[in-house]
């Protein structure tokens, strides 16, 4: 039975194969992914991945607008849009 802190599923698991053939279980963090964008799915680039709660709001994401949410590009694209007044 593992110990109780390991039984939450904020941890993954994988088997492992020992030397003598024996299979155990170990336990780590699960990895966070990488965040997309909303428009193209591209990786963002400037969004951490890991341990998000370690950093201060300022480094969890760009400071624009849909920071963290949108590409550079689709932003860009976007904006034109909006000042061309598309209907």
């Amino acid at each position: 039975m593992p110990k109780p802190f390991l039984r939450s599923n904020s941890f993954r698991k994988i088997k492992v194969r020992l030397p003598s053939g024996k299979t155990i279980v170990h336990y780590e963090r699960k990895r966070n992914g990488v965040a997309h964008c909303a428009i193209c799915h591209k990786p963002l680039r400037a969004v951490p991945t890991n341990q998000v709660n370690k950093y201060s709001r300022k480094e969890k994401r760009p400071e624009r607008q849909y920071g963290g949410y949108l590409c550079h590009k689709c932003l860009e694209e976007l904006i034109k849009l909006s000042m061309r007044g598309t209907s």
